[in-house]
């Protein structure tokens, strides 16, 4: 797209199916570089990837070539594939369906990096239901909470 120039920076975090805590720290960082060569493979920029055992952030910066709908299908689909086909986990690896998305101008960037960089630290305070809802209200998304990431049944 000649003459196209953007600036788009959104965060993106989903889920676990269930919230369950099955990303290991034996194999998490195999699988954030695998989540960002499948961004990357989309022409789009991994800024940011961490994560706790049931859920990833990824800071991205957008290219207007692909909606983020078809990026998060892509990288989830994918990637629990991936996850599926190592078989390292006992079971059926699956995301949740959903995802949150929020966007930052770039001055943000920096602070939102380190916020992705100190998830564990983060989570020794607050769980990620409160996290990801203070997001959605600091962000003014409005939701209904029966469609909030589902609790661990």
């Amino acid at each position: 797209m000649a003459n196209t120039y953007t600036q788009v920076h959104i965060q993106v975090i989903f889920a676990v199916q269930n919230r369950q805590g099955l990303i290991q720290n034996s194999w998490k960082v195999e699988l954030y570089k695998y989540i960002t060569a499948i961004i990357q493979n989309h022409n789009h920029k991994v800024l940011q990837i961490n994560g706790m055992p049931d859920h990833i952030h990824i800071l991205i910066g957008m290219r207007p070539t692909q909606s983020l709908s078809d990026l998060m299908k892509q990288v989830k689909q994918n990637s629990s594939k991936w996850i599926n086909n190592k078989g390292i986990i006992n079971g059926k690896f699956s995301w949740q369906s959903g995802y949150g998305a929020f966007s930052y101008s770039k001055t943000d960037l920096p602070r939102v990096m380190r916020y992705i960089q100190n998830q564990e630290e983060h989570h020794k305070t607050k769980t990620f239901l409160d996290e990801y809802v203070a997001l959605l209200q600091t962000h003014e998304v409005d939701y209904d909470e029966q469609y909030i990431f589902k609790p661990i049944e």
